[in-house]
């Protein structure tokens, strides 16, 4: 049951417990039961709406910044991330393989400010050796949506043999 109503909750954060009751068969007692005690273990962090900026009036830009650390001793990569998710302009903070050590999602109102954000917050930190920043242009898909406007019908290629 667990699994059932976090996967539909991921899926669509505004269901009703009674609507979620509905499509896995138990009662809404229970599903609100255990909704609580997700939210109480932290399991649900937070509901999300997702947003297409480009069409409001907003005016943002985002960038994705690799990061090369040398980790703490003792700590890790921990510290280091610690310091860069408390800045305002990151909006997410994430430890990847391969070439890089962190991947810093940033969102300010102009790309002067991204590259100043690079230069004079994030470079500075000790334990970063080097950063590659890369901005944002469009949003084609996000969280599994495909934005208005794209190709949304089932576009299937053709099998050959």
């Amino acid at each position: 049951m667990e699994n059932e109503i976090l996967e539909l909750l991921e899926n669509n954060s505004n269901l009703a417990p009674e609507d979620i009751a509905t499509m896995i068969g138990a009662s809404v007692e229970e599903v609100k039961d255990k909704i609580t005690e997700l939210e109480a273990d932290n399991v649900i962090v937070k509901y999300n709406t997702l947003i297409d900026w480009d069409k409001t009036s907003r005016e943002t830009v985002t960038a994705f910044i690799d990061v090369k650390v040398t980790p703490e001793r003792d700590l890790g990569f921990d510290a280091v991330a610690k310091r860069i998710y408390k800045f305002p302009e990151v909006k997410s903070v994430y430890l990847m393989s391969g070439g890089y050590d962190l991947s810093v999602e940033v969102e300010d109102r102009t790309m002067k400010e991204v590259a100043l954000f690079v230069a004079e917050k994030l470079a500075t930190i000790d334990h970063i050796n080097s950063t590659s920043t890369h901005f944002m242009l469009k949003t084609y898909k996000k969280d599994g949506v495909v934005f208005k406007g794209e190709q949304q019908e089932n576009e299937r290629l053709a099998v050959s043999p």
